[in-house]
């Protein structure tokens, strides 16, 4: 029958060869040789054939802001729930963001304003460098930063100058929030903060260093040096 031949060159054609096909059809129901159910039938065949087929086990292409490591999402909790946000602007924004602007918050408290790099904002945060500049470019949206780009030459730019202008969450800063590393001039906190800040490889690795190496900066075993690693070590693992 006309029907058979019809969905046999629907089943074996190429893909680019099914237009045809379909021309072929709906002419042979124009004729009178294929019913209205037999013609529905293979347009819906030929239909199918035309959609691209995924190869079996294709991989799933990761999509948002996913941790490498415990550490890293440990890290991002930690700074997203540490108060340094009131808590109508934290939710505006993802966990992960919000540890971004936790971040950026913490140096300002410190220095008036934040210069790190967006490298080391992400390792310190647990976030990649896609959600910091996400956080930030959202951020500024809203009328709650300001960023001051600073272009050393045609190919060359110093850190951003980022600047918190938010009178509600400059004031939420005065107050002191209870959180984790709440006070600006912790030891702890600077200590991860004043990293070089090149990257946020260049931290890991100095972390890595004062580690492996207490007397780089002066300390010995007993001291400040010991309470301090196991915070330092968490914070110098892959992000």
């Amino acid at each position: 029958m006309f029907v058979d031949e019809i969905r046999r060159a629907a089943e074996a054609a190429p893909r680019e060869k099914l237009p045809d096909v379909a021309g072929l059809l709906w002419r042979a129901f124009g004729a009178g040789q294929v019913s209205e159910a037999e013609a529905e039938e293979l347009s819906n065949l030929i239909e199918v054939r035309k959609v691209p087929q995924k190869p079996p086990g294709a991989a799933r292409k990761a999509v948002g802001s996913r941790p490498r490591t415990d550490a890293s999402m440990e890290r991002r909790r930690r700074w997203a729930a540490s108060g340094r946000l009131p808590p109508a602007l934290a939710a505006r924004f993802t966990l992960a963001e919000t540890a971004v602007l936790a971040t950026v918050a913490a140096e300002t408290a410190r220095r008036g304003d934040c210069r790190l790099t967006v490298g080391h904002v992400a390792a310190v945060a647990g976030v990649s460098e896609t959600t910091v500049r996400n956080a930030l470019r959202e951020a500024r949206k809203l009328g709650f930063v300001t960023i001051e780009e600073r272009r050393l030459s045609a190919w060359r730019s110093d850190s951003n100058i980022v600047r918190i202008v938010s009178a509600e969450w400059l004031a939420w800063l005065r107050l002191g929030p209870k959180g984790v590393g709440a006070n600006p001039r912790s030891p702890r906190l600077q200590k991860v903060l004043d990293l070089p800040r090149q990257s946020g490889r260049t931290v890991k690795r100095a972390a890595d260093k004062r580690r492996a190496d207490p007397s780089r900066s002066g300390e010995s075993g007993g001291g400040p040096a010991e309470a301090l690693s196991p915070w330092v070590r968490t914070h110098a693992r892959q992000v």
